[in-house]
């Protein structure tokens, strides 16, 4: 698979079928639309391709009200690359770029890439303040001459599976409804940093994550998680929080993992949440402490994963 970074510039070789869309959390929804692209462009032997943003819109038009991400480009790339997708097209979204209108996006993205046919999802919008529809794209479709693929939308509990619905169950840590629409668990991929060690201390040494700002975290509390850690997968319990019994004052990712005790330093490591367990606790002692945490321990090792 080839990654680009092209807002529009360069004229591409080959004919391409080109799906639309921000792609956050390449969710269950995102799939069809995705896997649609990609027979579209075998059958007719063309490239297919992702065209997405490097950063969120909102960021550049309210940074204020842009959203955590669900994913970091470089995971949207690997999950887009396992789907069989040839290019992905990282766009950076720019004063420039915001001011294109809706026909003359859909122009130059017909122009620039030779553009077969565009898929995109029932309720997809384009151009200057997202004032360019579905409606217009049928148009646009016969009058530049490709075809146009509108993929109805997937649903989960009578509702529309959507990055919004999938990042606000995240962030009230219902976990378990959030994974049901992802194509695989919620995860958080980053460097093994040094903590204050304090885990060590009380008999559950734990490790700690650098974590891009931009991601989304999980509500505060503890969860049941697994690590994946060279190849291999531990089960482990992960507090988000400030760790207030010792007077913490910054937000911080802690794992305890089960039955694993090696020095990982600079290690890149996904951890998977597989469910809520409790809410953060200041208990009065350090006993009370790692009384709570043999308890997490027991229900942690108990707990099914799948």
């Amino acid at each position: 698979m080839e990654i680009i970074e092209d807002n529009l510039n360069t004229k591409l070789k080959y004919e391409t079928y080109i799906a639309l869309g921000s792609f956050d959390g390449v969710h269950l929804g995102h799939i069809n639309l995705i896997k649609k692209t990609v027979e579209l462009s075998l059958f007719n032997k063309c490239k297919s391709m992702v065209f997405t943003f490097k950063n969120h819109p909102l960021t550049i038009i309210k940074p204020e009200y842009a959203p955590k991400l669900l994913m970091t480009n470089d995971v949207k790339v690997s999950i887009l690359e396992s789907i069989g997708i040839d290019l992905v097209n990282l766009v950076e979204f720019n004063n420039e770029f915001m001011r294109y209108s809706p026909t003359e996006f859909i122009t130059k993205l017909v122009y620039f890439y030779n553009v077969k046919g565009i898929i995109v999802g029932f309720n997809y919008k384009f151009g200057y303040k997202n004032s360019g529809n579905i409606k217009l794209l049928e148009r646009l479709s016969k009058k530049l001459k490709f075809e146009l693929h509108i993929v109805e939308p997937v649903m989960f509990n009578n509702e529309i599976i959507s990055s919004t619905r999938i990042r606000t169950l995240i962030s009230e840590g219902n976990i378990k409804t959030a994974n049901k629409m992802l194509i695989k668990p919620y995860f958080l991929e980053g460097l093994v940093i040094k903590g204050k060690q304090i885990g060590r201390t009380i008999g559950f040494p734990t490790i700690n994550f650098y974590l891009e700002s931009m991601i989304l975290f999980p509500k505060i509390g503890a969860y049941l998680t697994t690590a994946q850690i060279k190849g291999k997968i531990y089960k482990g319990i992960t507090n988000i929080g400030i760790n207030p019994t010792f007077n913490g004052e910054r937000l911080s990712i802690e794992t305890y993992i089960i039955d694993f005790n090696e020095d990982i330093y600079g290690e890149k490591v996904k951890l998977f949440f597989v469910k809520w367990m409790r809410d953060e606790i200041k208990f009065d002692s350090k006993e009370e402490l790692i009384a709570q945490l043999e308890l997490d321990k027991v229900y942690a090792i108990k707990e099914k994963i799948l």
